[in-house]
């Protein structure tokens, strides 16, 4: 058989093959045309409107909600930021650029980190929200998270000095564990991540180093005990678990509880959208057809083994608010063996305004995006595209030994080594889909990135309170509607 080439050969591959020295002097010409320290002293961009950007995305969502959506925002300067992916996409768009990209999160705040269940069922820590997920410039992903931590840091009491710290301990661990990505084989790369038994060995190293002190000891026990249990909550959270919860037996038969406006179940919502029970039955067959017409064969063959039982529109998160989004109760060998599943509106990434996207379907969008940026991802990531036009969705499990992480109520230590996995986990995803031997030369060795991007984030905290500030006023002026219902 006659030799091939190179996997990288034009019509084969998105990426053209280039060896180790080719791929660091792409990185080293890129430090010196956009040196790190350029991120250094932002300003907002003139002809700043926070709060109308957020009434533009308010205008798709269902009207009912968005309320709770403002609700949630207001808690806190840290709640807000959660909200404002679109905000910060328009104020990273004139942000210098070394040219190097990967597959973007979008939105990647230190509240998109989470526990979940890897298909070999046991538990990882990644990225776990790809609402907005683009291909752009690396830099957009690590600013966005190292500004969630400085923010963090403040909506905690933390001193100006912890804060800088931390930010810079996230930024640290990304230059320093893509360093570390850059001098991996391909496959290395592809296979890395961090499972449970890594993050509970990295807990119990940190724990005793704090206890080090007998000022500390408590603090370090109380740690442990807070991770372990965060790790046992995971392992409990599953079907079963949102079966308790989320549904009831009506006439002999389970169905989802309503709890509007935050659960709304398919018998109420017909009046709402303004479809016959009837019709709406059918929209639901169609879109389940649809979705499993995306899933591998295998993956396809299993969930058809499961009956849908009921639907529901489930609030969730904090910037999703106001998009649609379901929950699908299904039914294996009997009522004992639920499955849920999440059908969750995709719309255009907030990044589409300044940056283009391959894809027609943000569904797709999504899902794949999500493929590549996760070492382990949801056996049952699809999409579908709705009845009405211009809504699309991607599915999902909604409960599969999913963990988040209280970070509001971390001490300084716990918050810096939580920066460290994030930070380390943002590198593992953009090594994937980027190319780590560039990105490694562009930050180079020493800390003159963590530096520029720890003053960026110290700048762009003081905007964000700014624009809470300008938010909550919204609010109290009555431009803003809330709810109690958040």
């Amino acid at each position: 058989m006659a030799a091939t080439g190179k996997a990288g050969q034009a019509g084969a591959s998105q990426h053209a093959y280039l060896d180790v020295d080719q791929r660091r002097d792409i990185g080293a010409a890129a430090r010196a045309k956009v040196p790190p320290g350029s991120h250094e002293g932002w300003t907002p961009p003139p002809g700043r409107e926070p709060v109308t950007l957020l009434e533009e995305q308010d205008k798709s969502r269902d009207p009912d909600l968005v309320p709770v959506r403002h609700s949630r925002m207001q808690a806190s300067p840290l709640t807000f930021y959660r909200g404002t992916a679109k905000i910060m996409a328009a104020d990273l768009e004139s942000t210098p650029r070394s040219g190097l990209e990967v597959q973007l999160c979008g939105d990647a705040h230190l509240s998109n980190f989470g526990l979940f269940a890897s298909p070999e069922r046991t538990l990882v820590f990644d990225v776990n929200d790809f609402d907005e997920t683009l291909p752009g410039p690396f830099e957009y992903d690590v600013q966005r998270m190292a500004a969630s931590f400085t923010i963090a840091a403040r909506n905690n009491g933390f001193s100006p000095a912890q804060a800088r710290s931390i930010t810079a301990d996230s930024l640290a661990a990304y230059r320093t564990a893509m360093a570390r990505f850059a001098g991996l084989s391909t496959m290395d790369v592809w296979y890395a991540r961090l499972s449970e038994n890594d993050l509970a060995k990295g807990i119990a190293a940190a724990a005793a180093s704090l206890a080090s002190t007998k000022k500390n000891a408590k603090k370090a026990k109380r740690a442990l005990k807070t991770a372990k249990k965060t790790r046992a909550n995971a392992h409990q959270r599953d079907s079963l678990q949102a079966m308790s919860k989320l549904a009831e037996v009506a006439d002999g038969r389970h169905r989802l509880v309503s709890q509007p406006p935050i659960v709304v179940p398919a018998r109420d919502l017909a009046g709402m959208y303004g479809i016959s029970a009837a019709d709406l039955h059918r929209v639901i067959s169609d879109q389940f057809a649809q979705y499993l017409g995306t899933l591998q064969a295998d993956r396809r063959d299993l969930l058809e083994r499961f009956q849908l039982i009921d639907m529901a529109r489930k609030v969730v998160g904090v910037g999703s608010v106001g998009t649609r989004a379901f929950i699908a109760l299904f039914a294996g060998r009997d009522a004992g063996d639920p499955l849920f599943l999440q059908v969750k509106e995709a719309t255009e990434s907030v990044l589409e305004d300044h940056l283009p996207s391959q894809f027609a379907h943000p569904g797709e969008r999504v899902v794949q995006g999500q493929r590549k940026m996760q070492a382990s991802s949801d056996i049952f990531l699809g999409w579908s595209t709705g009845a009405q036009p211009g809504y699309y969705y991607y599915w999902r499990q909604l409960r599969d030994m999913k963990g988040s992480i209280a970070v509001e109520a971390m001490i300084p230590e716990g918050l810096s080594f939580y920066a460290g996995i994030c930070g380390w986990t943002l590198a593992r995803a953009h090594a994937r889909s980027g190319d780590p031997v560039a990105i490694a030369a562009y930050l180079g060795g020493d800390s003159e990135f963590e530096h520029a991007i720890a003053d960026f984030c110290a700048r762009y905290a003081d905007q964000n309170e700014l624009d809470f500030q300008e938010f909550t006023e919204a609010i109290r002026s009555g431009r803003l509607a809330v709810s109690q219902e958040a």
